[in-house]
């Protein structure tokens, strides 16, 4: 016997915009003379380095993001490797949502190349629905690029919405309604559905769940026991177009990470570029407020890696930092380095962090500040650490998951002319 909120109305509620290959769409629009032809975004240009992005005409060769770009270049002849320009991706991504809310009100925006909008009242009527999704793809299209292409899904709860996005790429429109359940969704795979990676993956396959059908008819018990508790009942209702209340985390890292080029695989380059990434990485978190107890810094290398972690009282003090990563980088044993990292760890706000009497990071605080203004008012580093001279210009900001915006460092950090309007940042 079913519950009463089993058979309860679940109708459309939310529209999922998801752009294809969002970089390398950038770069063909930007550069006409890469379109309908197989590109690549690389971070670096090196054979060692690996795809961020693929146009769908390299995607056609087994191209995809993660590919080593020496592997590339042989998996399709003829790859045009493009360097990335993440100040681009940014324009771009402002734009999208200037256009789109001409059309419908961007609920929430989820990462650099998804948003999602609340359907209300006549909206959820599926006819309805479908058009308001046409209108936004072609507002985009005549008011960005014809470059810019997005798949779209319309569904009762945000997590099927993004899921039928999945169904139909390139350039999809996809409406699951609550009669389209489960069976639409069985020539999925599970590692397509949100939230299932490789080792999730294997966790429900211990329970006896190897497939899309599997996961959607599995009983609301045994997805609590796979997943390890009331995610799996979260699991359970989503699957069934219930529109639950969306979780909300607190931010719990923050760091940054640079894959080398050739110049700099070297101890000292490594040092030199983890010192720029420590800078940069304190100067964002006095932006946010924000205070570390704790500091992880790697390095990846070809032959062997080496990671350390550096606990520390709540600081955000560059100097504090700085004597931390040395005093760690004494162990270091890597072997022919490839990239480097630093990333802080349980992070507080203001309100939960206790000064000691004995902290001079506390006092330095008006030092940091001030450094920060000089860099913002006269440009990035004006004032920097000595260590770091031959790798300040390194480590320039990426868009990473669920980031949408490049932390400016200075006065004219990430400038980008607007391909749309002629006008700078600085201009509006």
């Amino acid at each position: 016997m079913s519950l009463p909120i089993e058979t309860s109305a679940r109708p459309l509620r939310y529209l999922f915009l998801d752009f294809n290959s969002y970089f390398a769409s950038v770069e063909q629009q930007e550069q006409p003379e890469l379109r309908d032809r197989p590109i690549a975004v690389c971070p670096v240009m090196a054979d060692s380095s690996f795809v961020i992005a693929a146009s769908y005409e390299a995607k056609a060769f087994g191209v995809k993001t993660g590919t080593r770009i020496g592997d590339a270049k042989v998996m399709c002849p003829g790859l045009e490797l493009v360097p990335a320009r993440h100040q681009a991706y940014v324009a771009y991504h402002k734009r999208v949502i200037e256009d789109a809310e001409t059309v419908l009100p961007v609920e929430e925006v989820c990462s650099i190349d998804e948003m999602r909008f609340r359907l209300l009242g006549e909206e959820c009527q599926p006819a309805r629905a479908r058009e308001l999704a046409l209108e936004i793809k072609r507002a985009i299209r005549e008011l960005v690029g014809e470059c810019m292409r997005c798949s779209v899904g319309i569904a009762p709860n945000p997590f099927l919405a993004k899921l039928a996005t999945e169904l139909q790429k390139p350039d999809g429109l996809v409406v699951l309604q609550t009669d389209d359940l489960p069976q639409r969704l069985f020539g999925l795979k599970l590692t397509d559905f949100t939230g299932i990676n490789r080792k999730m993956e294997a966790r429900l396959n211990a329970k006896g769940i190897f497939n899309a059908q599997q996961l959607l008819t599995a009983p609301k018990d045994l997805l609590w026991d796979a997943f390890g508790g009331i995610v799996g009942e979260r699991w359970w209702y989503q699957l069934r177009g219930f529109d639950l209340a969306q979780e909300r985390h607190s931010r719990k890292s923050l760091g940054h990470s640079h894959v080398l080029p050739p110049e700099l695989r070297t101890d000292q380059g490594c040092r030199e570029v983890l010192l720029r990434l420590l800078q940069k990485a304190s100067a964002r978190l006095r932006a946010n407020g924000l205070w570390a107890t704790a500091m992880t810094v790697s390095v990846k290398g070809f032959d062997r890696s080496w990671k350390a972690v550096v606990k520390l009282p709540a600081t955000q003090d560059t100097v504090t930092l700085n004597e931390g990563f040395l005093d760690a980088w004494k162990s270091r044993d890597f072997s022919r380095p490839r990239s480097v990292g630093v990333t802080f760890t349980d992070l507080r706000g203001a309100e939960q962090v206790t000064p000691s009497l004995f902290d001079q990071s506390h006092d330095r605080s008006e030092l940091n500040h001030a450094v920060d203004l000089l860099n913002r008012k006269f440009g990035k580093n004006t004032i920097f650490l000595a260590g770091m001279e031959r790798a300040k210009d390194t480590a320039t900001e990426k868009i990473a998951f669920q980031k949408t915006d490049l932390f400016s460092e200075g006065k004219d950090d990430h400038v980008w002319v607007d391909t749309f309007r002629g006008l700078t940042e600085t201009d509006r």
